[in-house]
């Protein structure tokens, strides 16, 4: 799963269920999350690049604020909460 994480580009994003997929777990979207809240805090997998099938960050608190953060910093602009999945999710058919 995270060798699939480390493949996704920046100014992009991922759902859950789409990581779980590549990775070879498909329906299996809430493994994703459970592994990604193990990752140690200064891990250099783009963990801010997974978010839910609605486009919205899932994290509560401070953490949805860093997350949106970062997202920023690579060009991911929400709208009214809302990351366009058809602009910004990874893969498209021609990046598999």
């Amino acid at each position: 799963m995270c060798l699939v994480l480390a493949r996704v580009p920046a100014g992009r994003v991922v759902t859950y269920g789409t990581l779980a997929e590549l990775a070879g777990f498909p329906r299996a979207a809430r493994l994703v999350g459970q592994t990604l809240r193990k990752l140690p805090r200064d891990t250099q997998l783009p963990w801010h690049r997974v978010i839910n099938a609605q486009g919205r960050i899932s994290l509560p608190g401070p953490s949805a604020q860093r997350q949106l953060e970062r997202l920023r910093d690579e060009g991911i602009t929400p709208v009214k909460g809302k990351i366009d999945l058809g602009h910004y999710a990874w893969p498209k058919p021609d990046e598999l």
